[in-house]
């Protein structure tokens, strides 16, 4: 079909050097997330690194690609639980259920891995590695490249769960960092900055209670980083009916931070006008 008053289009020459040039210099920015500390048969490989915090996560982009395609819901965060470290989050899902990559990178891991059951461990490009454990079957494969929203596998509860969902980690070379300090878990699906900085605050477990989420302050630089690691210590005076676990959703800290903090057990009997201290 020709068209009457359309304009003859313009010769176009490229400059095959420049093309070449361009081809090389974007190459040499491309981050080979294989290079280091690639083990396919390791969980964590890095047992053995030294991390040094904080640490600067950075982000291309804005938003991320929620891990399951339903309305997620949180149903254990990132914290004490039981007496012990829950270094994830838990999202309600049903067996079969489509999990998804949250960021592209690449899978280095896809095995059964004790309590987590059947585990896939994609590395992304900004160092980080996401961890999506319980599944009931795999749609990847070591070495493959995947894309943010591609189906790594099917939900499920195998390993050490009670009942299916899905237990997503966030790691820094072995490290867990609590998710919601990056990843904003609603509808946008927004990443919190495009730099973060990570205190060893919102890499331990004890500080925070896995029943709520913990107040976030987002640190986007490193002069704010360093300001935060002073500690501000609350004193608290317990009252008739205080209970550490009162003491605790009260404040907004872990009973094993208010444990740590004051030498105490969970088990210690509290007594009236006790001054107990707070670490926030």
């Amino acid at each position: 079909m020709k068209f009457p008053n359309a304009k003859p289009i313009a010769s176009i020459t490229i400059d095959n050097d420049s093309l070449k040039s361009s081809f090389i210099e974007k190459s040499a920015n491309t981050i080979d997330i294989k290079g280091e500390f690639w083990d396919t048969q390791k969980f964590n490989p890095f047992k053995d690194e030294v991390v040094k915090f904080p640490i600067q996560i950075k982000f291309e982009d804005s938003i991320y690609r929620s891990p399951i395609l339903d309305s997620m819901v949180i149903t254990s965060r990132f914290g004490w639980r039981n007496r012990r470290a829950h270094k994830g989050i838990d999202i309600d899902l049903i067996t079969g259920d489509d999990v998804v990559s949250i960021l592209d990178g690449v899978v280095r891991f896809t095995r059964y891995n004790s309590g987590h059951g059947k585990t896939v461990i994609v590395r992304h490009y900004n160092g980080l590695e996401t961890v999506y454990a319980h599944l009931s079957s795999y749609a990847v494969k070591v070495n493959d490249s995947v894309k943010r929203g591609q189906i790594l596998g099917k939900g499920g509860a195998t390993g050490n769960a009670r009942g299916s969902h899905l237990h997503l980690i966030v790691n820094y070379k072995g490290i867990a960092i609590n998710p919601e300090y990056l990843f904003d878990f609603k509808e946008a699906n927004k990443i919190r900055s495009s730099e973060i900085w990570v205190t060893r605050r919102w890499a331990t477990p004890y500080l925070h209670s896995s029943k709520r989420r913990t107040k976030l302050e987002l640190l986007s630089t490193e002069d704010e980083a360093k300001a935060s690691l002073v500690k501000e210590i609350k004193i608290y005076v317990v009252k008739r009916g205080d209970t550490l676990s009162h003491i605790s959703r009260r404040n907004n800290v872990s009973i094993r931070s208010i444990c740590i903090a004051n030498n105490i057990k969970s088990t210690t009997l509290l007594k009236v006008g006790q001054k107990l201290k707070l670490e926030m």
